[in-house]
């Protein structure tokens, strides 16, 4: 037990005395902005896919749209996030000459691998809708596309809402790789107190009990939404 609380002793020198917690605001700081700039970026193009990949193939176009979607999809989530990463930091970027931060290329793949994983929670979502509805709206005049994004696309967000959360969690727990492109996230900044006193155990506690708050926060978050948006279909 004495041992324990000098290993507490040694990380709160490091964290409080020598600013150690100004690295940890930091990491979390990026670590939610990867996060939730990545959710918003895969829901957007999850959407777009998963409506492509609804849309009847009737002509030319939807078939081609259709088959980039599929490889998109097939490439993001047959890779690693890691090696996503690796690829655009240090491959892509440099090809076309972009000089762009850890973070921003962070943000950036988070994006575009949740945007694969989302496309088929939405498409199954989009799928999960009544098809009454959308004929109803052809018979009320709307266009296709006015149809799914003022009808099917708001119904099936309501439906994949709890599966969203579980893809906001994943992406908070695997911002935990951003370190291979130098990116100041939660394991960064904990790693850099226990290599300064040689002690990891108590900073590696501290940051899962960060990323179990963060996860707990976030279901929180999810269940308060579900609660509010059965409420307006019972007034409804």
């Amino acid at each position: 037990m004495g041992d324990f609380s000098q290993k507490i002793d040694k990380f709160l020198e490091i964290f409080i005395e020598q600013n150690g917690y100004t690295r940890v605001v930091e990491g979390l700081q990026n670590t939610i902005l990867i996060a939730v700039t990545g959710l918003i970026v895969g829901i957007i193009i999850g959407t777009l896919i998963a409506t492509v990949r609804v849309v009847p193939k009737y002509k030319r176009l939807p078939r081609i749209l259709n088959g980039f979607c599929s490889f998109y999809v097939a490439f993001f989530r047959g890779t690693p996030m890691v090696v996503q990463l690796l690829v655009f930091y240090y491959v892509l970027f440099p090809l076309i000459g972009l000089h762009v931060t850890g973070v921003q290329v962070s943000m950036l793949v988070f994006g575009l691998n949740s945007g694969a994983y989302i496309s088929e929670i939405m498409r199954s979502g989009i799928q999960s809708v009544d098809v009454g509805q959308m004929e109803a709206a052809r018979a009320v005049g709307l266009s296709f596309r006015e149809g799914m994004t003022k009808i099917v696309i708001p119904q099936a967000v309501k439906n994949i809402l709890p599966t969203l959360g579980n893809e906001f969690i994943t992406l908070i727990k695997e911002t935990s790789v951003v370190s291979f492109v130098g990116a100041a996230d939660l394991y960064v900044a904990f790693s850099y107190i226990g290599a300064n006193n040689y002690e990891f155990m108590v900073p590696y506690l501290v940051m899962a009990l960060i990323y179990i708050g963060l996860v707990l926060v976030v279901t929180l978050l999810i269940k308060i939404l579900e609660r509010s948006l059965r409420k307006s279909d019972r007034r409804n």
